[in-house]
């Protein structure tokens, strides 16, 4: 695992300056950054291109979970990919199976494909109150990823409390992305389903997703490095 792209550093802020500024400065050290959006529905495709020309050696999530009709999502899909190729582009399970294929099927290939399962910043008692009912969090989780996964994406976003269920599901080569992520001392925010990085790798995550720990810090940059060098021991 290249230790260097392991964190997507969020960069969802609205100031575009600010967020250069974050991308010239963690980007080199993290070798990820994630636009959200806030960010985007801030700057539009504009605000992604000048993110990349302040860090053009950063992979990038462009992180919008598109939820729509088929058609609609893969027009998205297309649109996105192909003007700024990111590494990773996202969709929402929910959205189904035909969904979700048409998304793979208009993505371009040097995109890989995530597909959200349940959001971090929902609690049990707030997943039960958008209707499901009379399953465990951890039923829906799994069999959103296997539908993800029979669509033929590369992977899911989930909690760092689902990776080892999924890991017990899902093929080996299925990628998890896992936001949520807090290292010792960092404040939770607005995530519920939280887990300190360690962690989360030993049970099998692919990258993780760290924000304002790191973009809050005083020292951005030293912040990201010090999470890195942690991960490393």
């Amino acid at each position: 695992m290249n230790i260097k792209s392991l964190i997507f550093c969020a960069l969802d802020t609205n100031d575009l300056n600010r967020a250069k500024e974050l991308a010239h400065i963690i980007g080199p050290v993290t070798g990820a950054l994630k636009l959200g959006m806030e960010f985007v529905n801030n700057f539009g495709p504009q605000g992604i291109e000048a993110v990349r020309e302040a860090c053009p050696e950063a992979a990038l999530f462009i992180d919008l979970k598109f939820h729509d009709i088929p058609n609609t999502v893969a027009g998205a899909v297309t649109a996105m990919s192909k003007r700024f190729q990111p590494a990773y582009l996202n969709v929402h399970a929910a959205g189904g199976l035909d969904m979700m294929q048409a998304a793979r099927a208009a993505c371009n290939p040097k995109t890989k494909l995530l597909a959200v399962t349940i959001l971090t910043s929902l609690s049990h008692d707030d997943i039960r109150a958008v209707g499901y009912e009379g399953t465990a969090v951890a039923d829906s989780v799994a069999r959103l990823a296997l539908l993800t996964q029979e669509a033929g994406l590369d992977g899911v976003v989930c909690s760092a409390h689902e990776i080892e269920l999924l890991r017990g599901v899902c093929n080996p080569d299925f990628e998890l992305m896992v936001p949520g992520i807090r290292p010792a001392g960092a404040d939770s925010g607005d995530q519920k389903r939280i887990m300190p990085p360690n962690q989360a790798l030993s049970l099998g995550a692919t990258h993780l997703v760290i924000g304002r720990p790191i973009t809050s810090a005083p020292d951005p940059a030293k912040a990201a490095q010090e999470i890195l060098d942690n991960i490393a021991t």
